[in-house]
């Protein structure tokens, strides 16, 4: 009898401790690919829908982003690759540049059968992760940086000369020798000095990390990770000249990078949304991983919201767009503001309709939509931009009350006055301004479409 209960202690301690250690989905698909420029990156990937390309950072591997890929799996590609020289990926004598490593993560997207995605990266990740959007800025719908400078890119320098970057200049062979079976020691030095919180990462996670690069050339990959710094530094410098364009969230550890990290993003992107996740460090999927995760989602899946750097005259406001320069999402989004039917795709052209302010939007309706009576709290005018939008005031849809308002046509939603709209058979596109905070509620809660949507 004490035998089994001893038994079965152990198999539930270890049980705990492996549910502990990072893990992707079980589900997740795996595959070796060989990238051009010379090494074998290995690459898990599951779930369906847009594709989004998940890229680790130093004393981690892939598995670090156990609880994104878990969530995003949901209704997304998730494209999880090990860096070169970490993890299962192959260990080359070279090619640790992060512009070589872009292309290794080229060739992983396209030998999956992909092209466009999402780019989410997280420290050494994110110098990958701008190296990819800077080579290949066609093929990033949006770019989500965390926690950790650009070498080149201000204020590299003065980080460069803050002690507590010691190991971004520690390596070569004596620092191997240093370290040989000591690692776990290594990295501890690392993990508790860019933590808030003393207990993470955990034993396990830390045990688990720590074993991965104490294979055969683990830390001699690891440390080329940093020795290729001057040329990643060089390089940048004239990927600097060309900004980039797609909408990117710079998210920064309050007790780490901060609000720092939209700073340096700012020198090389027009389109920067700053985040800062309160009480954590630098191991953000460790330290604050429900809030970190939510805040990812929202910024993949929401509406496009323009945050300028502002213009050479000073004046951030200033905006001039054609058609063409309208950056609707992949896949519907309605945004706050909006009536909330799948399918709409809302664009943010000015302000946020979450805050106070004024906001302006502009929605694409799809045909042969119908949009059930609701109202917003605040007062918003619009015009319509192309196709015929049918709309009418009233407690309930009627079609008797609705007129056609073809291109041209301006109309108002009066606060909190019920209203209704349809398409016919080709989709609207509507431009909406407003002052928020916007919201919108139905008559009949029973036809709100975003309640169906949470229910299922």
């Amino acid at each position: 009898m004490i035998r089994h209960f001893l038994a079965l202690l152990l198999f539930t301690l270890g049980a705990v401790s492996t549910h502990a250690q990072p893990s992707l989905p079980s589900s997740f698909q795996a595959k070796t690919i060989h990238s051009p420029e010379g090494a074998d990156i290995f690459v898990r990937w599951g779930g369906t829908g847009p594709v989004v390309v998940l890229i680790h950072g130093y004393a981690e591997n892939s598995d670090s982003w156990a609880p994104l890929a878990a969530d995003l799996m949901k209704d997304h590609t998730v494209v999880v690759p090990d860096l070169r020289g970490i993890g299962r990926s192959s260990k080359p004598a070279d090619g640790y540049d992060k512009k070589t490593q872009a292309k290794d993560m080229r060739a992983v997207v396209t030998s999956l059968g992909y092209d466009k995605t999402f780019v989410v990266a997280h420290d050494i990740g994110n110098m990958v992760a701008y190296a990819y959007a800077a080579i290949y800025p066609d093929k990033v719908e949006r770019l989500v940086v965390m926690d950790a400078p650009i070498p080149g890119i201000d204020p590299w320098s003065e980080i460069l000369q803050n002690p507590g970057v010691w190991h971004f200049n520690f390596h070569g062979p004596d620092a191997e020798r240093l370290v040989a079976g000591r690692e776990r020691i290594y990295f501890d030095r690392i993990w508790n000095d860019f933590t808030a919180d003393p207990g993470k990462p955990d034993e396990d996670t830390r045990n688990f990390f720590a074993a991965t690069y104490a294979q055969p050339g683990g830390m001699r990959a690891g440390f080329a990770q940093f020795t290729a710094f001057s040329q990643d530094a060089k390089d940048n410098k004239v990927f600097e000249q060309t900004k980039l364009t797609m909408p990117v969230m710079a998210v920064g550890g309050e007790k780490s990078f901060g609000p720092l990290q939209a700073v340096i993003m700012r020198h090389v992107a027009t389109n920067v949304q700053e985040e800062v996740v309160a009480g954590s460090g630098h191991w953000l999927m460790e330290e604050k991983p429900d809030y970190t995760v939510a805040l990812i989602r929202k910024f993949l899946d929401g509406p496009v919201v323009a945050h300028s750097a502002g213009s050479a005259s000073g004046d951030s406001t200033e905006e001039r767009l054609i058609p063409a320069e309208y950056k609707f999402p992949q896949v519907g989004n309605p945004g706050t503001g909006s009536s909330g039917v799948g399918g709409i795709q809302t664009v943010v052209l000015k302000g946020n309709p979450d805050q106070a302010g004024i906001y302006t939007t502009m929605l694409r309706v799809p045909a042969h939509t119908q949009i059930a009576a609701h109202s917003h709290r605040d007062d918003r005018v619009a015009t319509v931009i192309s196709g015929t939008w049918h709309i009418g005031y009233g407690d309930r849809f009627d079609e008797a009350k609705l007129k056609a308002l073809p291109a041209g046509s301006f109309y108002t939603e009066p606060p909190s006055r019920n209203h209704f709209a349809t398409t016919g058979d080709e989709p609207v596109v509507v431009q909406i301004t407003g002052f928020g905070p916007s919201s919108t509620e139905y008559v009949d809660a029973t036809q709100d479409p975003r309640k169906s949507v949470r229910s299922n």
